[in-house]
């Protein structure tokens, strides 16, 4: 019985191992750290082997194939060691859709690609049809494959995850975007991190619909790693596409929606909408069908999630903002004046980019740290006021005081949130908690 290996044992590690399992592989899963007790005790219920705290590698480097967590670097010395024995290391994704004659959307960028797959995903489940939802998000993608209870999946699909696919062949391919991120990955080298992002085009053909916007420069300078024989289909601002973004509509063939009529907004919103369309479409559902289901969607929290109004003024938590692009995107979306709330854990960020839009929309700057120099630093004489605190209270506190009627204050953050929370998610709840209990009592 050939032995696979799983590296990991998260969501993705142990939905493969159960799928290997069912498959008729001897499976051994190693993880470096301790698995959660709810994943000890599904692998020991199907009679799973499995190790913690370290990796066994004589028993890893038998495998026939070895499944490998996203999380786990390519530099790591076990890494190293399977690729200097030629032995197959793919992605959870590659491995599950050997085995699924479902139809796969997938979906990856460096911003936007969760909204995006959530829209998508709505637009599908909405018209009926029995659709998955997995990759970055969600179940398992292998345990939902091996239960094959339904006709399509929306994959969202990181560059870690595209770095280990080599057959995978989605039947609707989508790039939204490309900035700089993640490069330590990448041996800080930014072709690298776009090659990786290209990979989810690798093998499509006259069939495979590949979406993009074409706005994009990163992107259209390398369109040659597309193959010539797919089928492009194009988002733009800027002339005649599959998608046509103006300043009040998105236009597609005979059809068009209204920018007002839209649950989401502003311009990258209108970028994730007509992607989202143009997949859903491609995927099978009618443009009517979209249209009418496009109301009732409900985003992920912490993407531009109101969370109140007080006198006039409304708060909007926007912590999934970890990166600069991402605030690029959220002050674009508001034409009211701006209290801005900002920092965490800086990545090396370049806030150059801001600084228009900082200039014309921001009245206040809260800085919102463990260390504000960087940000107080370069926004110092750009913004009329300026507020530097490790308080998350105090900076609520601070907002309320500058807001006037009509204003809004934008959580926003460009910034990783392990300083003063466990995570982005941890960052926008307590941030929603503190706007509910200061400002609704």
């Amino acid at each position: 019985m050939a032995l696979i290996s799983i590296l990991g044992g998260g969501e993705s590690g142990v939905g493969a191992a159960l799928l290997a399992k069912s498959k008729g592989f001897e499976v051994f899963l190693s993880d470096a750290g301790i698995l959660k007790p709810t994943y000890q005790e599904t692998l020991r219920e199907n009679q799973i082997e499995f190790e913690t705290g370290g990796h066994a590698m004589d028993r890893i480097l038998g495998s026939q194939e070895i499944i490998i967590s996203p999380g786990i670097p390519e530099k790591t010395d076990i890494v190293k060691a399977i690729k200097a024995k030629g032995i197959s290391l793919v992605s959870e994704i590659e491995f599950a859709a050997r085995y699924t004659k479902a139809k796969l959307v997938a979906i990856t960028g460096s911003n936007g690609k969760t909204t995006t797959t959530l829209l998508t995903y709505h637009f599908l489940k909405s018209a009926g049809l029995k659709v998955g939802l997995a990759g970055n998000i969600g179940q398992s993608f292998a345990k939902q494959v091996m239960e094959d209870q339904h006709d399509i999946y929306v994959l969202e699909i990181s560059s870690f995850q595209l770095d280990r696919c080599f057959e995978f062949k989605p039947d609707v391919a989508v790039l939204l975007n490309i900035t700089p991120d993640h490069l330590d990955r990448y041996e800080y080298k930014f072709e690298n991190y776009i090659a990786s992002k290209f990979r989810i085009f690798q093998n499509a053909d006259a069939h495979t619909p590949c979406i993009f916007w074409t706005d994009d420069e990163v992107i259209t300078a390398n369109l040659n790693q597309i193959p010539s024989s797919a089928a492009m289909k194009r988002v733009s601002f800027n002339g005649p596409a599959d998608a046509y973004i103006t300043s009040d509509k998105i236009q597609f063939d005979g059809t068009e929606l209204l920018l007002a009529d839209a649950p989401l907004k502003g311009p990258h919103n209108a970028i994730n909408m007509s992607v989202a369309m143009l997949a859903a479409h491609e995927a099978g559902v009618s443009y009517a069908q979209i249209l009418a289901s496009l109301p009732f969607f409900e985003n992920a929290p912490h993407r531009l999630e109101s969370c109140g109004k007080w006198n006039g003024v409304e708060f909007i938590n926007d912590s999934k903002a970890t990166n600069v692009d991402a605030v690029f995107y959220a002050l674009n979306s508001y034409q009211q004046p701006l209290i801005l709330i900002m920092g965490g854990v800086d990545k090396g960020n370049e806030y150059e980019v801001l600084d228009s839009l900082v200039k014309e929309k921001v009245k206040g700057l809260i800085c919102l740290g463990t260390d504000n120099e960087k940000l107080k630093h370069h926004f110092g004489s750009i913004v009329p006021q300026l507020f530097a605190t490790d308080s998350l209270e105090d900076a609520v506190i601070k907002a309320k005081e500058w807001a006037t009627n009509g204003d809004v204050v934008l959580l926003s953050p460009a910034c990783a949130s392990f300083d003063l929370f466990k995570n982005y998610e941890d960052r926008g709840d307590q941030f929603k908690n503190t706007v509910k209990r200061l400002i609704h009592g």
